[in-house]
């Protein structure tokens, strides 16, 4: 487009089908208004309390981030535990693997009748926070988190973005949190910085491949008032590709 500077290319994207849970890397994602399509559909609850998953606060969650998650061609849910195979959701059977997994009575339930399988009639749960429609982060940030604490794994599935961009690195900034309220292009979709992303514990907690680390947040207090990456809110719906450039607006 002419007179618009591409500032980088998207690297990666991800879907999160059921909060808490691992995500869903993309090839591609289709946004709507309200986000991306498949995204935080389901949650896990403590059947025992129906208290919905908390791995930021409790540690009884923290194995939760390590059970993968994938949504079939038919929309359907489908988890896995470590060592396990691939589980239909809701469902019994996953119930049961979930709740040998984490020790206790757990069990996947739609966020909503709008999200549940067709024919489901089984508990429904309500999300703990209001999810914003998009969650962007650049690899320039995890730069500067990684130059402040090299000991440490800047991995992009600690904070769960929608959407990571690759762009040049800025010496002594995380520079997303300076575009609030910038537009901007991914592809043809089209976006308004609203806010910065405030961490929490969930940052800390191990995953596959990196370990619990608290100096991961301790440094984002720090450097940049609890902050990392940003919430945007969806002007222009579009399919978005691995690939696609970034510009501003």
């Amino acid at each position: 487009m002419a007179g618009e500077t591409v500032m980088g290319t998207v690297t990666e994207l991800w879907r999160y089908p059921a909060s808490s849970l691992a995500g869903e890397r993309r090839d591609a994602i289709q946004v709507g208004p309200a986000g991306i399509e498949g995204d935080r559909m389901f949650g896990l609850v403590d059947t025992s309390d129906n208290e919905i998953a908390r791995p930021d606060r409790e540690a009884k969650w923290h194995k939760v981030p390590r059970i993968r998650t994938r949504l079939n061609n038919d929309r359907a849910l489908e988890i896995a535990v470590p060592g396990g195979a691939w589980l239909a959701a809701p469902g019994d059977e996953c119930d049961r693997a979930l709740s040998a997994y984490l020790g206790f009575t757990a069990s996947i339930r739609p966020f909503g009748q709008e999200n549940a399988p067709p024919a489901y009639a089984g508990p429904l749960t309500q999300a703990r926070y209001a999810k914003a429609p998009i969650h962007l982060l650049t690899t320039a940030s995890l730069a500067r988190l990684k130059a402040l604490h090299p000991q440490g794994a800047a991995d992009p599935r600690r904070f769960r973005p929608n959407i990571v961009v690759d762009i040049a690195d800025v010496e002594g900034s995380f520079p997303e949190t300076e575009w609030i309220g910038r537009k901007l292009a991914v592809g043809d979709l089209q976006l308004t910085i609203s806010e910065p992303c405030r961490r929490c514990g969930f940052t800390i907690i191990a995953q596959d491949s990196f370990d619990h680390d608290p100096a991961i947040l301790r440094n984002l207090v720090r450097h940049n008032a609890h902050n990392l990456g940003v919430y945007c809110t969806v002007d222009q719906p579009a399919r978005v590709e691995i690939g696609a450039p970034m510009r501003f607006l």
